[in-house]
């Protein structure tokens, strides 16, 4: 049964842009991830040295917190999407996923300075309320990068994210489709750069 992203968005929002990828197989979900990696660079960079935008285009005061939902069913490709990014980001350690831990924490040093990334894994939450009493919300306030897999288990706590890549087997169960929504300019930046 496909996933319905716009589950995850509470309160609903307007999309300001939508794109779908076809990823084919592993080595296509690795390289969407690399040019996610990419375009997290970019939009950083900008944000941080608007002198260098192209004149019109919109800018930001400083790089703000990106949040990037992650929806689909159990072996969708949403820690795979994770682990190409943080690799396309300069990770060389391992990356495990977050399923018990509930969070894995990344400080990576990056040309514009360090970033941090946490990856989220609600799958074993029974109530939105859980997230709460996690003590969680001060990743989301820390100008950091959070990518959440099973965000619809925190029902409206999250509020409105940045991205939604959602992922589904595409038609003939071979590979997956991405359907990636952005809600906030930053989202929007970073997917016009995938």
């Amino acid at each position: 049964m496909p996933v319905n992203p716009d589950l995850a968005i509470q309160p609903p929002a307007d999309i300001l842009l939508e794109r779908s990828f076809a990823l084919a197989d592993e080595a296509a979900s690795n390289a969407f991830g690399e040019r996610f990696a990419r375009a997290i660079e970019s939009v950083r960079e900008l944000q941080q040295n608007p002198l260098q935008a192209t004149p019109g285009t919109e800018t930001h005061q400083a790089f703000q917190c990106l949040q990037v939902q992650l929806v689909g069913d159990l072996g969708a490709g949403k820690t795979t999407l994770v682990r190409a990014t943080l690799r396309g980001l300069g990770h060389i350690g391992r990356v495990r996923s977050p399923t018990y831990t509930l969070v894995e924490p990344y400080v990576l040093e990056r040309p514009v300075g360090e970033l941090a990334l946490y990856h989220f894994d609600l799958y074993r939450f029974t109530d939105p309320a859980e997230w709460a009493d996690a003590g969680f919300r001060e990743y989301f306030d820390s100008g950091a990068i959070c990518l959440v897999e099973w965000p619809q288990r925190a029902g409206r706590l999250l509020g409105v994210p940045d991205l939604v890549f959602a992922l589904d087997l595409d038609q003939e169960g071979e590979g997956r489709v991405l359907v990636a929504r952005a809600y906030s300019e930053s989202g929007k930046a970073c997917l016009e750069r995938c």
